[in-house]
This record gives structure tokens, C-alpha cells and sequence, in this order.
């Protein structure tokens, strides 16, 4: 096992794999569709059974893998459709939360936001799919979770899991790393000038430029 998988090694054996199965679906090591071959997964990992089976039953319950009888575990695949649905229902309950994020207005909140965008940055400047995604994930919950209402938090936490699978097929294209960087920006100035009417415009059209992207790709492939 290479050390850098080691550094990562989280207390238990199952939260290990939960996060490496999580890194290869968001990294794009494992795409959408593509089998989860336990055999090998479990090999290289260095880990039993037991625990890959107990965190492929988490991320099944999250709707990121399923699993099908005498074939085993599969990356979710979603249907145009099912995207454009999740992104949809996301609009309505993001929109609800970082406005009330911003009529809370915490403080440090858009330091925060600020330091995490660094990082969202730097990893779209070398191409870390993995690490941008992470970043852009942090980034968005931070903001939602400034909202202060953590029943809406979850909601939003489960509609972002869905779509895990699809995040390295948008950053991996240089042009929509850049696009999200833009409107990263552009919503840290919203939240900077407490401006409610740009904070949602940059949002949706975050979503949007999100899901055309998508739409592209599950076309051709």
C-alpha cells in the first residue's frame, strides 16, 4: 500500500474505505456504471472483507453505489433526467438556506468561505480533480451550513451524494474548472457585500452551467 493511502488511513478500517471509496468515485477512478471488484479493491487497500462490505452498504444507502443480485456492486448510474431533477430540488433548498445564511451573516464566514476558495484554486490550477471536488464540496456546506437550520443541511448533504459519481466528469475539463472559479468568486463577493439578489444569481447559474456541462457528457458517452 503506497504511503500516501496510509497517511490517509482514518481511525477505523471501515471509515478507511468509506473515504477511499468516496476518493475513487469523485476522482474519477471509478466512474459511473463501473463494477466495485471486492477481490481487488480489498487487496489493495490491505483491508479484509468485512469492512469494504459494511462501507459499500453506507454509500449503497446514500444512493452512490447499488447493488444487483449474483452481479454485485456498481457506481449509481443517473439519467439525465434524475440530474436534472436533483439539481432542480437543489435550487429550491440551497436558495432557502444560504439566504438565511446571509441574513445571519456569522462571523468568519466569509473567511472561511475565502480559505477554502484557495484551495478550490489550487486545485483547479493543477488538474487535482479529487482535491477540487473536496474543496468545492467544503466550500458550498459552509455557506449552507451558516444557514443554521441542519434539518435542511442533511437534505442538501443527501442530494449532493447522489451526484458524486458526476463531479470528476465536470472538473475534469480545464474550461469548467475555470468557470467554477469564477463563480466561486463571484458569490464570495456576494456574501462579502451581503448582497442577497447576486449570491442567488451566482448560485443558479453555478447549478446550471453545472448541469449543461453534464448534459454534454452523457451525451456523448
Amino acid at each position: 500500500m503506497s504511503s500516501a493511502v496510509e497517511r490517509r488511513r482514518p481511525p477505523t478500517a471501515q471509515q478507511f474505505v468509506l473515504a477511499e471509496l468516496r476518493r475513487a468515485i469523485t476522482g474519477g477512478e471509478l466512474r459511473p456504471g463501473d463494477p466495485i471488484r471486492q477481490d481487488s479493491l480489498a487487496a489493495r487497500l490491505d483491508v479484509s472483507r468485512v469492512p469494504l462490505r459494511e462501507a459499500l452498504k453506507t454509500l449503497e444507502a446514500e444512493g452512490l453505489v447499488v447493488h444487483h443480485v449474483h452481479r454485485g456492486y456498481f457506481v449509481a448510474e443517473l439519467s439525465l433526467d434524475d440530474l436534472e431533477e436533483i439539481y432542480r430540488i437543489r435550487r429550491i433548498l440551497e436558495t432557502e438556506a444560504v439566504l438565511a445564511a446571509l441574513r445571519r451573516g456569522p462571523d468568519g464566514l466569509f473567511a472561511s468561505l475565502e480559505a477554502i476558495q484557495r484551495e478550490v484554486e489550487e486545485a483547479a490550477g493543477t488538474g487535482d480533480v479529487t482535491a477540487m471536488a473536496e474543496a468545492n464540496r467544503r466550500f458550498h456546506f459552509t455557506l449552507v451550513e451558516a444557514s443554521g437550520m441542519p434539518r435542511l443541511v442533511r437534505l442538501i448533504a443527501t442530494l449532493w451524494d447522489a451526484t458524486d459519481a458526476y463531479r470528476s466528469l465536470y472538473y475534469t475539463e480545464e474550461p469548467h474548472r475555470a468557470r467554477a472559479v469564477h463563480e466561486h468568486r463571484a458569490v464570495l463577493s456576494a456574501v462579502l457585500e451581503s448582497d442577497e439578489r447576486a449570491l442567488v444569481h451566482w448560485l443558479d447559474e453555478h447549478r446550471d452551467h453545472a448541469v449543461a456541462a453534464l448534459r454534454e457528457v452523457l451525451a456523448r458517452e
